[in-house]
C-alpha cells in the first residue's frame, strides 16, 4: 500500500486536530462527542463537520500525522549515525522522547486504533509495519556486524517497540523523571535487549 501523503493543515484544522486529540486523550474516542471537540476548538458541531464528515476521521488524520511524523523522525535519527549500534540508540532516544512530551498524542494514535474503519486502519498499519521495519533493519544489521547478540530478532524488535510505545501509557508529566532522561535509559534498555557488546 502506498504511503498517504502529508498535507499540512490550515490554522482552523490545526486547532480543530489539536481540540481532538486532546479530547480523546482525556475522554477516550468513545467517549468523546463532535460537541466536546467544537467547544474546545472554539467552533460550533457544524464548522466541524465543514472540515471532517465523522469524528473517526478526526482520529484518522490524527494516527496519519503522528505516525508519518515518527516514521520521519527515526528515518532521521538513524541517518545520523554510522553503525548499527548508534543507530539503534539514537532512533529509541528519538521515539522515547516523543513519546513524553506529546505523550496525549501518542497515546490517542496508538490506544484508539480500534476505532479505525477498516481502510483507514489498513493505512495506519502500513505505516506502523514501516516503523517497526526501521528498527528490525537495524537489529538486523547488528547481529549481522557482530554488534548485536541477538537469538530473535523478531521477538527482540517486537519487545523493543512495546517498550517504547508503552512509555506513553503510563508517563506522567507531574510525577515522572524527565523527558530526556526517559528516552535515554530507553535507548540503553534497547540496546541491552539486543544484546549489544560492552564497550
Amino acid at each position: 500500500m502506498a504511503e498517504p501523503v502529508e498535507v499540512p493543515p490550515s490554522a482552523t484544522q490545526r486547532r480543530l486536530l489539536d481540540a481532538a486529540r486532546d479530547a480523546f486523550g482525556a475522554k477516550g474516542f468513545h467517549g468523546t462527542t463532535t460537541r466536546d471537540i467544537a467547544a474546545a476548538a472554539g467552533m460550533s458541531p457544524a464548522a466541524v463537520y465543514v472540515h471532517h464528515r465523522t469524528k473517526e476521521s478526526l482520529l484518522f488524520a490524527i494516527s496519519l500525522e503522528g505516525h508519518q511524523a515518527t516514521l520521519a523522525a527515526l528515518r532521521d535519527a538513524g541517518a545520523t549515525a554510522a553503525d548499527p549500534t548508534a543507530q539503534l540508540a539514537a532512533m529509541i532516544r528519538r521515539f522515547v522522547h516523543g513519546h513524553t512530551t506529546d505523550h496525549t498524542l501518542a497515546r490517542v494514535v496508538n490506544y484508539e486504533l480500534a476505532a479505525l474503519t477498516p481502510e483507514h486502519r489498513a493505512a495506519i498499519d502500513a505505516l506502523r509495519h514501516d516503523i517497526q521495519e526501521l528498527i528490525r533493519g537495524v537489529v538486523t544489521a547488528g547481529v549481522a556486524t557482530g554488534e548485536f547478540d541477538c537469538a530473535d530478532v523478531g521477538m527482540t524488535t517486537n519487545a523493543i517497540m512495546g517498550m517504547s510505545i508503552d512509555v506513553a501509557r503510563w508517563y506522567d508529566e507531574s510525577k515522572a523523571w524527565p523527558p530526556q532522561r526517559i528516552a535515554e535509559h530507553s535507548a540503553q534498555m534497547a540496546l541491552r535487549m539486543a544484546g549489544a557488546r560492552a564497550e
